[in-house]
């Protein structure tokens, strides 16, 4: 990614301005909801390394495969609950659409978020409705091809970032 492209998490600011730097290490996430758009970020660009550091001790996986990552096209904050700086906790509701396995998948999570040593940590949560299969199987889909929907329009304007 250039320092011009927007943001995967689809805040509107520029890569480079928004997730970068938090995914480099260079600062840490301030809220809760800028943990989730980080991390949802390292899926996009497969950062399996940032996603273990943000995951809370207590229910981090041992690893994480990037190729069972499916292609992550588009974040959609619903609603938020605390995890402002001086919180402890906090809860973000998010949708989120992906293909995997030749199908576009809608995921639906409330989030769960807590402070420990001063840094922003995903905890776990609880997902509604169905969620993509894991093991990406398509090749990513370019901004100007037809979405993979089924919609006949261009990915740009209908489910992509």
């Amino acid at each position: 990614m250039t320092d011009t492209n927007i943001c995967p998490c689809n805040s509107g600011a520029s890569y480079a301005a928004c997730c970068e730097p938090l995914l480099a290490g260079d600062r840490p996430a301030e809220t809760a909801l800028a943990l989730m758009r980080s991390r949802y970020t390292a899926y996009v660009v497969r950062n399996v390394d940032y996603l273990l550091k943000t995951w809370h001790p207590s229910t981090r996986p041992a690893a994480i495969d990037p190729a069972a990552i499916p292609e992550w096209y588009g974040l959609h904050i619903v609603r938020t609950e605390k995890g402002m700086a001086t919180d402890g906790d906090g809860v973000v509701e998010f949708k989120a659409t992906a293909l995997a396995r030749e199908k576009m998948w809608r995921l639906h999570e409330v989030s769960r978020f807590m402070k420990k040593d001063g840094q922003w940590l995903y905890v776990d949560g609880d997902t509604k409705g169905e969620t993509p299969p894991a093991a990406r199987r398509a090749p990513k889909v370019g901004r100007n091809e037809p979405c993979p929907c089924g919609s006949d329009r261009k990915f740009k304007k209908c489910c992509g970032p």
